[in-house]
């Protein structure tokens, strides 16, 4: 029983309108490409963890066509918000509508944590962009966000520190956004990491980037590229 991680899957299923096509020959019939690496590597006895980017769709109720293609893939999936899932609602709404639809394979990662195989999961989506990056037209109050992402990580490494109490196993913590990149870092969040002892943190949410190291260690801790487009589309094994 085996733990993939995968990141950005940027899926549009039913109307294919938005499509990542434009992005490069590497997203050329991404979707065929991930199902097919999926259905090769995963079993029905494993885990992959998807953290952010899943859907295009902009409410719940649209991106259940995205959620039943996850579903239906082999393993265990663990999801969590990237930037672009518009659709994700409250985990309880989340959790009735796969009840409702018959999700079985599908569980959150939202300020909580879960223990997988011999280690516990926990993250958040965190955040990127700093004030100096700003191209929004409006003013955006980054350190209002920062300090919200800092609390929902937060959350959930305080349940991982519980069941860690207990059990004795690694945490391993996901963003969405990397808390360090090229000449970006957020202190706030590489503090929070520092704190609980994590050692190791994987990230997705930068694209065209093949030249990039897949892992740098950052104060001891490793960091880990698993944007989908990075990793060609192949779930990749821990």
């Amino acid at each position: 029983m085996s733990i993939f991680v995968i990141a950005d899957l940027h899926l549009d299923t039913e109307s294919n309108q938005k499509s990542m096509e434009v992005f490069g020959n590497r997203w050329v019939n991404y979707v065929y490409k991930l199902k097919k690496n999926w259905e090769r590597l995963v079993t029905s006895q494993d885990t992959v963890i998807v953290p952010g980017d899943i859907s295009w769709a902009l409410t719940l109720n649209d991106a259940i066509p995205d959620l039943r293609w996850i579903h239906e893939l082999p393993g265990r999936k663990i999801l969590m918000k990237g930037n672009h899932d518009f659709w994700w609602s409250t985990a309880s709404k989340m959790n009735k509508m796969f009840e409702e639809q018959g999700f079985t394979t599908i569980e959150l990662l939202s300020n909580n944590a879960l223990e997988v195989e011999n280690y516990i999961v926990a993250g958040s989506r965190g955040w990127f962009t700093d004030k100096s990056m700003q191209n929004s037209s409006q003013t955006v109050d980054y350190q209002k966000i920062i300090n919200r992402e800092v609390i929902r990580l937060k959350m959930s490494l305080d349940h991982a520190k519980k069941l860690r109490e207990t059990s004795g196993k690694e945490i391993l913590t996901f963003l969405h956004f990397p808390p360090i990149w090229s000449d970006f870092l957020c202190q706030e969040i590489l503090d929070l990491l520092e704190e609980y002892q994590i050692q190791r943190c994987f990230f997705g949410h930068i694209h065209s980037c093949y030249t990039a190291p897949a892992s740098f260690v950052h104060n001891g801790i490793q960091f880990r590229m698993i944007s989908a487009d990075y990793l060609d589309f192949i779930p990749q094994i821990l």
